[in-house]
């Protein structure tokens, strides 16, 4: 038997961990995806007996014609399957047997004087707890050896991005091009890492727990004066100090004040740099990330600890849809129906609060919850905050305003891991466009609503995961406005998580 590979049977039940007082994670959870990917190959009508999965991973990368490394993060379907965290990796899977190899570099020996030890194919079999190791230069022999019918290349659209998936390839793959398959694999990856299993559901728990833990820290620190980036800073601290969370899910977004109303704010253009005054409210959205999966938490709340009559309006506007949508998932519901929901009691709300008149049915069919809420009620959440799977073939995006927006359009099944983000938002150029709208504007209170204008925004986003009666609630932060004043006057923990029916 080669160097590092070992029979299936001899499992040295390995784990995951950063240390003490983070998760460990039995490594279990990516042979169960293994089998669970062989299993539905298997299964599927193609078929794929004596085929070969050859899947790439993630290369490391300098900063443009620097040398300066960037921090690596694994390509997430490679994660999925092996779990391995090293970059310029190539990985098989062998579909009849479940029989897995990772292909690490073979690195040069001044490797050592600058990057630290070079360790040995049985090194990375027993960290990874996988059948075999071997070096990249020798997939080529591996995969002739085992004579496949079939090699499995993933190729496919990512729906939430647009992107496509990058096909392995290594020098020698010319050699298989008879039996390459680009077509079966990435149907059937994508909708396995659509239905989480109970070890990845227990993983999306620790990052919600330690993020929300984060928020609370921030919500309790923030005051006038400072600077947005500051709370940001102060997240990304808390999660990798106490969490062992290196990355964060995605660039935070700290929106004070107008800012709230950018709903992607804290990019490069606009990098969370307003000094946070009193009056505000906060618009936070921010996420730590574990093993590479993810959290995706978005918390509002008045700067000053107390909210005002007016962001009482809005802010209880958008919980009470949070609540009605969480109240009303469940396995069979169709997400569509879900954002209408959303949106249906954002109107009433705001009707009642007098900001709008008129028939909300007849509000529904011009579509002016759009105005408020332009972006979609919530994603799919694993290995990539918008995780993967969201229109496979047959699933029909519909192109209305708001509802196009949606990064899914599926009927909601146990396993799914989702998150609930309804928000209402003063954003000028939709509000100036719906005031032109005959259709629109007689439905809008203008006097009124110029007293929200420029306030910004609220957002209220939970993760949450489909049962067979209804959804677990990750997220654990304070929600009401007499939870999150008695959290920032006192610093009491005067919340509980919410059960969800």
């Amino acid at each position: 038997m080669a160097e590092g590979s070992v029979s299936p049977a001899q499992s040295t039940g390995a784990s995951f961990s950063l240390g003490e007082n983070t998760l460990t994670i039995p490594l279990e959870l990516f042979a169960t995806n293994r089998r669970r990917l062989c299993e539905k190959l298997k299964a599927s009508e193609s078929g794929s007996k004596g085929a070969i999965v050859v899947l790439q991973g993630g290369e490391s990368m300098t900063r443009y014609c620097s040398d300066t490394e960037e921090v690596f993060r694994q390509e997430s379907y490679f994660h999925w399957v092996f779990g391995v965290c090293e970059p310029d990796c190539l990985g098989i899977l062998e579909v009849d047997t479940g029989k897995a190899t990772v292909f690490i570099p073979r690195l040069p020996e001044d490797y050592a004087t600058w990057m630290g030890q070079i360790y040995s194919c049985e090194h990375f079999r027993k960290k990874y707890d996988i059948h075999s190791v071997r070096y990249t230069d020798e997939i080529t022999e591996v995969i002739k050896s085992a004579d496949p019918s079939m090699l499995l290349t993933l190729m496919g659209l990512n729906t939430d991005s647009n992107k496509f998936c990058k096909e392995a390839c290594f020098e020698g793959i010319g050699d298989f091009q008879a039996i390459i398959n680009n077509k079966l694999l990435h149907p059937i990856i994508m909708e396995c890492r659509v239905i989480k299993t109970p070890l990845e559901v227990a993983v999306l728990r620790y990052t919600n727990q330690v993020s929300s833990a984060a928020h609370c820290e921030v919500m309790r620190s923030v005051k006038p004066g400072i600077k947005e980036y500051q709370m940001e800073s102060l997240f990304k601290h808390y999660c990798y100090a106490n969490g062992g969370m290196r990355h964060v899910s995605y660039t935070c977004i700290c929106g004070s004040g107008h800012n709230g109303a950018t709903l992607h704010y804290g990019h490069a253009g606009e990098p969370n740099a307003k000094t946070i005054e009193n009056g505000d409210m906060c618009l936070f959205d921010m996420g730590g990330e574990y093993c590479c999966y993810t959290s995706d938490i978005t918390c509002s709340f008045p700067v000053s600890g107390k909210f005002t009559e007016d962001q009482k309006i809005v802010y209880n506007a958008v919980l009470k849809a949070n609540r009605a949508v969480m109240d009303a998932m469940k396995p069979g519901v169709c997400w569509v129906d879900m954002h209408k929901l959303a949106d249906k009691v954002h109107l009433e709300q705001l009707k009642e609060a007098g900001l709008l008149k008129g028939d909300v049915e007849e509000m529904m069919k011009v579509h002016l919850g759009a105005v408020f809420m332009p972006h979609g009620l919530g994603h799919f959440m694993g290995c990539d905050t918008h995780d993967v799977g969201g229109y496979p073939e047959g699933v029909v995006r519909v192109d209305s305003p708001g509802l196009r927006s949606l990064r899914t359009a599926r009927t909601l099944q146990e396993g799914m891991c989702i998150t609930v983000e309804p928000g209402i938002y003063f954003i000028d150029h939709l509000i100036n466009k719906a005031l032109l709208e005959p259709t629109q504007s007689c439905f809008i209170n203008r006097d009124m609503l110029a007293r929200f204008r420029r306030t910004g925004g609220v957002r209220i986003e939970d993760d949450v995961v489909v049962t067979a009666t209804g959804v677990e609630l990750l997220t654990v932060v304070p929600r009401t406005v007499e939870e999150i004043e008695g959290w920032m006057q006192r610093g009491e923990k005067t919340w509980k998580p919410r059960p969800v029916t």
